[in-house]
C-alpha cells in the first residue's frame, strides 16, 4: 500500500522524540496503580473492613461519582475501583498527547511538509503516530498485568487491556480532531474537552446508581472501563465495545486524512482580532493561551467543588481505620481528619497546577521552534518582554487556578472561605519552583526544555503516592510540596515559603539570562 510507506521510519522517528516523554508518563502510570495493593492491604486487611468500605461507597453518591462503584471486597478489585478511573484518565492524556505531536503539531512546524517530499505515503503519518501510542499502551498493559497478576491472572488481563483501549480510543479520538483543526494547541484542547464530558458522563452515571448501570455511564469509554469488572466477573465483551470505537474512529480519521492537503483542516479558521488587541507582547501571550486558562480554571473550581462536598463524609469512609487516617494526616497533617483531608486535597490540586504551569512557559519553546516568536521579535519587542507575557500568564494563571480551587472547595463545603483560600494560596511557591525550573531548562538548555515534565511528573508522584507507600521522609522532601505547611489546620511557617519563593525567582531570573544570552532555536 504507497499510502503506507515510510510508516516504518517514522515510527521509529516518533519513539525516539519520546523516549522521555512516553516512559515517564507510562511510569507514572504503572507506579500509581502497582502501588495500590499494599496500600489497600494495609488499609483494609480484613473482610469486616472491606465490607464497611464497601457499604460506605454504595451509600456515598458522591465518592461513587469521584472513583466508581465498588463491585468486590478483594484487593484486585479494589485496586481496579481505586485507581481505575485515573489511571484510564492518564492514559487518555498520553495517548492524545502523543498523536497530536505526531500529527498536527508536525504539520504546523512545517516538518510535515518536508517528511512528505521524501518518499513518505499520505497516511504514513497518521498510522506511525497512532503506532507510537498503540506501543505506549501495549507497554502499559504488559506491565500492569506482570505487576498483578499476583491478585489473579484473568483480572490482571482484563484490566491492563482496559487500560490500553481507554488510551486508543482518545488516539483514534484526537487523531480524528487533528485532521479538522489547524491548530495543535486546538486539537489537544477539543480532544482534552472530549475526555472531560467522558469524565463527567461516566460520574453523573455513577452517582445515581451502585452498580455502574446508568446509560449516562455507559456513553463513556471510561464507564466501559468499569463495567469490564476486572477482579469482579470479568465481562469481556465489554472489550468488542472498544474494539469497535477504535475501529471506528481510525475510519474516520484515516478517510479524512486522505481528503485534505497537508496543513489545511476541514474546520475554517477564524480571522485574527484587529491589530489593536494585540499591540503588546502581553496581549498576544493572553490571546494564544486564554482558551488554556479558562480551561484549566473551570476543570479546577469543578474538582474543587466535588471535593469540598466529599469532606463531611470522609470521616464515615476511613472510620476508625487507623492506616487510612495515618495516611491523610501524612499528606495533610498532624490535624483533625477533616482538616488533613482538606489539606491533602488541595495540595493535590497543587500538584496538578504544576503541570499547568509548566505547558504554559513551554509555549514559548513552542512559539520559538515553530518559527512564529522570531517574526515578533523582529518588531521593537526585546526577548525578555516577550518572554515576560507568556511568563505572566503561567504564574498569574496559576494564582487564578488555586483561588478558583478554594472557592470551588468552599461552595462544595459550605464553610468560610478563609482558611481554605489560605491553604490553597499556600501551594503557589513549591508550584512556582517547578515553573522556575521549566524557565531555566528553556533559557539555558532548550532542547531539553521539555525534560520539565520529567521534572514535574516525579513531583507528582512522590505526593501521591508516596504517603500512601510510606515513603522515607526524604523522598518526600525532594518534592517542594514537601516543605509547605499543612494548611488549614496546622501552623503557618513562613520560612519555607520565602525560601521556595526566593528559589523560584531565582531560577526564573537565571533562565531569563540564558534566553538573552543564546541563540534563538530553528
Amino acid at each position: 500500500m504507497t499510502s503506507l510507506v515510510g510508516t516504518r521510519i517514522l515510527l521509529r522517528f516518533n519513539l525516539r522524540r519520546d523516549r522521555l516523554m512516553i516512559p515517564v508518563w507510562v511510569a507514572v502510570n504503572t507506579l500509581m496503580v502497582l502501588s495500590m495493593p499494599n496500600t489497600l492491604k494495609t488499609l483494609y486487611g480484613t473482610p469486616a473492613e472491606r465490607a464497611d468500605l464497601i457499604h460506605q461507597v454504595a451509600t456515598n453518591a458522591s465518592f461513587r461519582a469521584l472513583i466508581g462503584p465498588v463491585f468486590d471486597d478483594s484487593v484486585g478489585a479494589l485496586t481496579a475501583w481505586r485507581v481505575g478511573v485515573y489511571a484510564g484518565v492518564l492514559a487518555a492524556v498520553t495517548s492524545l498527547l502523543v498523536v497530536v505531536r505526531h500529527t498536527r503539531d508536525e504539520e504546523e512546524s512545517g516538518r510535515q511538509e518536508l517528511i512528505s517530499s521524501g518518499a513518505v505515503g499520505r497516511r504514513a503519518s497518521l498510522t506511525a503516530a497512532l503506532l507510537a501510542a498503540a506501543v505506549a499502551n501495549a507497554v502499559l498493559a504488559l506491565l500492569v498485568v506482570a505487576g498483578l497478576a499476583g491478585q489473579g491472572a484473568a483480572g490482571a488481563l482484563a484490566f491492563g487491556l482496559g487500560l490500553a483501549a481507554v488510551g486508543m480510543v482518545f488516539a483514534t479520538a484526537a487523531a480524528i480532531v487533528a485532521q479538522l483543526t489547524e491548530s495543535a494547541r486546538l486539537a489537544r484542547g477539543l480532544t482534552a474537552g472530549v475526555l472531560g464530558a467522558a469524565f463527567v458522563l461516566r460520574a453523573a452515571g455513577d452517582s445515581a446508581t451502585t452498580d455502574g448501570s446508568s446509560v449516562w455511564t455507559w456513553l463513556s469509554p471510561l464507564g466501559w472501563l468499569e463495567n469490564l469488572r476486572a477482579y469482579a466477573g470479568e465481562r469481556w465483551w465489554v472489550l468488542a465495545l472498544f474494539a469497535a470505537a477504535i475501529a471506528l474512529q481510525a475510519a474516520v480519521a484515516y478517510r479524512l486524512a486522505g481528503r485534505r492537503d497537508i496543513g489545511m483542516s476541514f474546520l475554517p479558521t477564524r480571522p485574527g482580532p484587529s491589530v489593536g488587541r494585540l499591540g503588546t507582547a502581553g496581549a498576544l501571550a493572553w490571546r494564544l493561551q486564554r482558551g488554556s486558562v479558562l480551561g484549566w480554571s473551570l476543570a479546577f473550581f469543578v474538582v474543587g467543588v466535588v471535593y469540598g462536598g466529599l469532606t463531611d463524609g470522609v470521616a464515615d469512609i476511613v472510620g476508625d481505620n487507623e492506616s487510612a487516617r495515618r495516611i491523610f494526616e501524612r499528606m495533610g497533617g498532624q490535624s483533625a481528619l477533616t482538616n488533613a483531608f482538606l489539606a491533602a486535597m488541595v495540595g493535590m490540586m497543587g500538584l496538578v497546577a504544576a503541570l499547568y504551569v509548566v505547558g504554559s512557559v513551554l509555549r514559548l519553546y513552542g512559539e520559538e521552534t515553530s518559527g512564529r516568536a522570531e517574526p515578533v521579535l523582529a518588531n521593537p519587542v526585546g526577548r525578555l518582554r516577550w518572554a515576560a507575557g507568556h511568563l505572566v500568564i503561567a504564574f498569574g494563571g496559576s494564582v487564578l487556578l488555586m483561588l478558583v480551587t478554594g472557592l470551588g472547595f468552599v461552595v462544595g463545603y459550605g464553610k468560610e472561605a478563609g482558611p481554605i483560600l489560605g491553604a490553597c494560596l499556600v501551594q503557589l511557591p513549591a508550584v512556582w519552583v517547578i515553573g522556575g525550573l521549566a524557565v531555566l531548562l528553556y533559557g539555558v538548555l532548550p532542547r531539553a526544555a521539555t525534560a520539565a515534565w520529567g521534572v514535574a511528573g516525579a513531583v507528582l508522584l512522590i505526593g501521591w503516592i508516596g504517603p500512601a507507600l510510606n515513603a522515607p521522609q526524604a523522598v518526600l522532601d525532594l518534592s517542594p510540596f514537601g516543605h509547605l505547611p499543612k494548611l488549614p489546620g496546622g501552623g503557618m511557617e513562613w520560612g519555607p515559603v520565602l525560601v521556595l519563593l526566593a528559589l523560584a525567582v531565582a531560577l526564573v531570573t537565571a533562565g531569563l539570562a540564558g534566553l538573552r544570552r543564546r541563540d534563538l532555536t530553528t
